[in-house]
């Protein structure tokens, strides 16, 4: 059987991880093995790295934060993501390329375009065959973070217009590329998004 990677888009509190892990462990229902992955930190190096460009104290420049998110593409990648979808398996993954261009493209002012082409060049042009864009007002993604969470990581900790920039970017991602992206209201029912999500993935299998 052919293998799939899934990929998973959105603000912050917009509900990535529970989706994820309610579409994995339905495919493995269905007799599928699933590898779960996420970006950064998908790899012994991604972790390294996500501690980097995530928790570090003090700034990084936006031009290097976005080389470092390449990076721990470029490796999680060549070392997990493609060997299981050559070998037949399902990577459902929380984030990839689309969210460099939202968080360092839109978010730091820097160009998406040039961005993106840095990723594809970290991943040899590979796309997934499905991405999910959990869309979400910025405010109740705060709210819901608020709610949860006593610290912040150096995105998350932003300000609500930086947030907006991100959510405008991937708006506009989506619409570039109708036939990769689901986009689904994020505030919607966790059960009545995720059969949204398995129609979906069903027809692709």
């Amino acid at each position: 059987m052919a293998g799939l990677f899934i990929t998973f888009e959105g603000g912050d509190g917009s509900g990535k991880t529970t989706q994820a892990e309610l579409l994995a462990t339905w495919l493995e229902e269905q007799g599928r093995t699933v590898v779960r992955g996420r970006e950064p930190g998908g790899t012994d190096l991604g972790l390294e790295l996500r501690e980097i460009v995530l928790h570090r104290r003090g700034h990084i420049a936006p031009r290097a934060e976005a080389l470092i998110y390449a990076a721990d593409r470029a490796h999680n990648i060549a070392t997990k993501v493609r060997p299981a979808v050559d070998s037949g398996d399902i990577v459902i993954q929380d984030r990839y390329l689309d969210s460099s261009v939202a968080y360092q493209g839109a978010g730091r002012v820097l160009d998406g375009g040039e961005v993106r082409d840095i990723s594809l060049w970290a991943t040899e042009g590979f796309l997934p065959h499905l991405t999910i864009l959990l869309d979400l007002d910025e405010t109740t993604g705060r709210e819901r973070l608020d709610g949860v969470r006593t610290r912040f990581d150096r995105l998350e900790a932003e300000k609500a217009d930086f947030h907006a920039r991100v959510r405008s970017a991937y708006l506009e991602l989506a619409r570039a590329e109708p036939e990769r992206f689901l986009v689904l209201d994020a505030p919607r029912p966790v059960d009545e998004l995720a059969a949204d999500i398995r129609a979906r993935v069903e027809a692709l299998l």
